[in-house]
């Protein structure tokens, strides 16, 4: 099947592909001197900490940092360090990563029922150490709504900008994005910020000038060392509660190491120690369930032993759908990440990457590897050129070499995205079995809600408008068509939706159907008032607590991640202020 691509075809998959794969700069693993991370091979059969944190993530690693400057902290990671694997911190090799499907690889694929390839991280630093960046704070009304003290926030994101957060340097087709937003009225002009403001603007990154990343795991140098254990290939089993006459009270955690060592960490005696999910919008609500809170009717068929009926747990699971289109260049274009972002006034968010001769490997030598086509490659799934179906090893093999005979030449130019805010269409979150290493079953239901797709079609336009602008014409083909755009793009199997039929291509609303694809700032399945409070303890239950994006009824900003670290930050001060008046 790959053999029969136009080369037309084969050069936008390409191009589109490599969206997230297109450094060449190589980059070695800085070597993290934390005397407290170690395997959890190593740790004790038995011991008590004042708090026990489930997920060394993007939330995970700041709260811990900030806890453990006065208690005792204990810190799980199911998956290994970023610091032993140079692909996590190398921009060049960030497809590598998401390609990766090892039972050790730093990114696991999953599936959703609605047929969206995505990734959810298996290492100390979350998704930061997985995802394409991209920093920006969450809106005023967002911190608000949430209840935050804008204060406290304020300090909680200096924190964490001043380890990892970075301004990127714009180079001619990001300018042009930018310029194409203001002149087709993505109004005013923000300049550089992390702040959240309608209008355009030049965000952060979590990349340097280099294109080294930094992750939420860099956020564990501020962890006082004497107070803090780190364990990696910690995999949680459950968690352990006692009963205060009806009510369950969270008291430990059973964990495996990887050798299958069993290990059990008890809450020390006091008021304030807590145990703290912070493993993520699918793990969190994941071992909840495992341990015995969520859906009684759900739990019970599954032979798990109902510690409390919270039918919340696993509802509200929502994803930010995102469209692009793939637009060549006449003129050469720099390799750039997403940098600028244009807040528009009806929901939608537009932003663009660019690159030249991405990974020019013609087919693989003895000194050069084959290209690896990045997230949307035939190798790892979205705007591949084989169906999902069909994606044998022999089928992958071919449509990589197909691809690596189009001309370096050919691969000119970038695309421009739109991803909605909020979204308001929601799904739910199940268990497959019992296994904590396997992924739960979810549905997002993208643009289930009308406004959702409102937003899609709203943003498509936009781009339009921006690729036809002025400012942006240095950028495009006199004779460029944007339904040709369209049709092209509709054509390629982003997602196991492949080739449905039925509706026109060019409209719009099923071209956002059609070609789905996530941006992975999922979120919900342990939300405020469905399943915690606004301090995010459990509802119902003593000494349990969430804290990460699994609480999120809406996504924050144009990116979660920075406020995901802010809120680790946040919470870890506001706990440690609660234990100062419960323990004197």
């Amino acid at each position: 099947m790959a053999s029969a691509l136009s080369s037309a075809q084969a050069m936008a998959v390409l191009t589109v592909a490599s969206f997230f794969a297109l450094l060449c700069i190589s980059q070695q693993a800085r070597a993290a001197n934390y005397t407290f991370m170690k395997d959890a091979v190593y740790a004790p059969r038995m011991a008590d900490y004042d708090y026990i944190i489930i997920g060394g993530g993007t939330a995970g690693c700041p709260l811990a940092a900030t806890l453990s400057d006065r208690a005792r902290v204990l810190l799980l990671e199911r998956g290994g360090s970023p610091y032993e694997d140079a692909r996590v911190l190398s921009m060049a090799h960030f497809s590598d990563v998401l390609a990766d499907t090892s039972a050790s690889s730093p990114s696991q694929r999953f599936v959703s029922e609605d047929g969206v390839i995505n990734s959810r991280p298996r290492v100390l630093g979350g998704g930061s150490c997985i995802n394409a960046g991209f920093f920006t704070r969450a809106g005023a009304g967002y911190v608000r709504a949430a209840g935050w003290d804008p204060r406290e926030v304020r300090a909680a994101y200096r924190w964490v900008e001043d380890v990892v957060a970075f301004r990127p340097a714009l180079g001619p087709w990001q300018t042009a994005v930018r310029r194409g937003l203001l002149e087709t009225g993505v109004l005013p002009d923000n300049g550089f910020t992390y702040d959240h403001i309608p209008g355009t603007k030049v965000g952060g990154s979590i990349f340097d000038a280099d294109g080294t990343r930094h992750t939420a795991a860099d956020l564990l140098q501020y962890a006082n060392q004497d107070g803090i254990d780190l364990y990696l290939r910690a995999r949680v089993s459950r968690i352990l509660f006692r009963y205060k006459g009806t009510k369950p009270v969270a008291e430990g955690v059973v964990y495996h190491d990887s050798r299958g060592n069993a290990h059990t960490a008890y809450l020390s005696p006091g008021a304030a120690s807590e145990v703290i999910l912070s493993a993520g919008a699918l793990g969190s609500p994941q071992q909840l369930m495992l341990s015995g809170i969520g859906p009684a009717d759900h739990l019970r068929s599954l032979g798990i032993d109902v510690v409390l009926d919270l039918p919340g747990v696993g509802q509200g699971m929502s994803d930010n759908p995102m469209n692009a289109i793939y637009v060549p260049s006449p003129s050469p274009v720099e390799v750039s990440l997403i940098q600028v972002v244009g807040i528009t006034q009806f929901g939608s968010y537009i932003e663009g990457a660019s690159g030249a001769n991405w990974n020019s490997h013609p087919s693989g030598t003895q000194t050069q590897p084959p290209r690896n086509l990045g997230m949307f490659s035939p190798q790892t799934g979205q705007l591949a050129t084989v169906p999902p179906k069909q994606r044998t090893p022999e089928a992958i093999a071919r449509a990589v070499e197909a691809m690596s005979q189009v001309p370096d030449a050919a691969l000119r130019g970038g695309f421009i995205l739109e991803k909605v805010l909020g979204p308001q269409s929601t799904g739910h979150l199940v268990l497959r079995n019992l296994n904590p290493d396997d992924n739960p079953s979810v549905r997002f239901n993208y643009f289930a809600h009308p406004d959702d797709l409102r937003r899609c079609v709203a943003g498509i336009s936009a781009i339009e408008r921006v690729i036809r602008s002025r400012a942006f014409s240095r950028f495009t083909y006199p004779n460029f068509a944007f339904p040709a755009a369209l049709n092209v793009t509709a054509e390629f199997p982003v997602n196991t939706l492949y080739r449905r039929g039925g509706g026109d291509p060019r409209a719009l609303e099923q071209f956002c159907r059609d070609t789905v694809m996530t941006i992975w700032h999922y979120h919900g399945g342990c939300q405020v008032g469905r399943v915690v409070d606004r301090n995010y303890k459990v509802l119902g239950v003593e000494a349990l607590r969430v804290i990460d994006g699994s609480t999120f009824n809406a996504s924050p900003g144009t990116n979660p991640q920075a406020t995901v670290m802010m809120l680790g930050r946040y919470m870890g001060v506001k706990l440690l202020k609660e234990r100062m008046l419960l323990e004197p």
